[in-house]
């Protein structure tokens, strides 16, 4: 079986985040894949069938959901468990293609921000290579980190200064990096910002960015951090999925300890 699959970078759920190049990509394709993770997250689902039947004209095009596997729990074995998700997510994308495509062609998935930026489509996609002829194309989208210095109208980096983007995990368990005063964070499903010391943090904090619903809180840590977890957790039991992400940045003297 020969495929060419198309990586689509959809930003944050807003249709314009969308390229025209993107737009393109998804009419060229025959099969357009939507993964369905469950009814507490149905939302997610029919935020990408909106877009496709807003944006694909292709009356040719077959919209096929599939069932995102679960990961297994990863408190002792995070790579593990991550790599055995990554290979039941491969198969069943092969799955839904097989029954859709059986002799090949063209395929299309919209991905959630950028597929260069923490999200793993593109390994993935590799898993897919070992078993069939694939060609993967990828188009860029608008990553959450763009969507969040947007909303908040903010740059991302100070002048001739680095920033370090890293995950809730990372921060949760080393805590401030030391070479950083300017720190992204993805997902973070946890608040992690709760186990540093907060004075002499500002937090930029968005959530469902792009959207109708978006959230938007700033301020310093110490203050705001409170205000964003009650936040969070309400927006979540109200739509039954949250993506968030956050900018940290150091004002004041050195942090790199865990608060007690």
């Amino acid at each position: 079986m020969k495929l060419e699959l198309s990586l689509i970078g959809m930003g944050t759920g807003h249709p314009d985040h969308i390229t025209r190049q993107g737009a393109a990509a998804l009419n060229k394709a025959q099969l357009v894949l939507i993964p369905h993770k469950g009814e507490d997250k149905a939302e997610l689902a029919a935020l990408r069938l909106s877009l496709c039947r807003e944006l694909i004209t292709n009356d040719g095009a077959v919209i096929a959901t599939f069932d995102m596997p679960v990961r297994e729990g990863a408190d002792t074995d995070y790579l593990g468990a991550v790599d055995r998700w990554h290979d039941a997510i491969a198969a069943a994308w092969l799955d839904t293609i097989g029954r859709h495509l059986p002799d090949g062609g063209r395929v299309a998935l919209l991905v959630w921000g950028d597929p260069s930026l923490y999200d793993s489509s593109l390994r993935i996609a590799q898993r897919l290579a070992l078993r069939t002829e694939l060609t993967t194309h990828v188009v860029p989208g608008i990553t959450a980190l763009q969507a969040l210095t947007a909303a908040h109208a903010i740059a991302l980096n100070d002048i001739n200064s680095p920033v370090l983007i890293t995950t809730g995990r990372q921060l949760r368990e080393l805590g401030w990096p030391e070479s950083a005063d300017t720190v992204a964070v993805m997902l973070d499903g946890q608040c992690a910002f709760q186990t540093l010391a907060p004075a002499g943090l500002h937090i930029w904090w968005g959530a469902y960015l792009g959207m109708a619903n978006q959230l938007c809180i700033s301020g310093n840590l110490a203050e705001m951090g409170p205000v964003i977890v009650r936040e969070r957790e309400r927006a979540r039991a109200q739509h039954g999925w949250i993506m968030d992400t956050y900018l940290l940045k150091r004002t004041g003297p050195a942090h790199t300890h865990h608060a007690n």
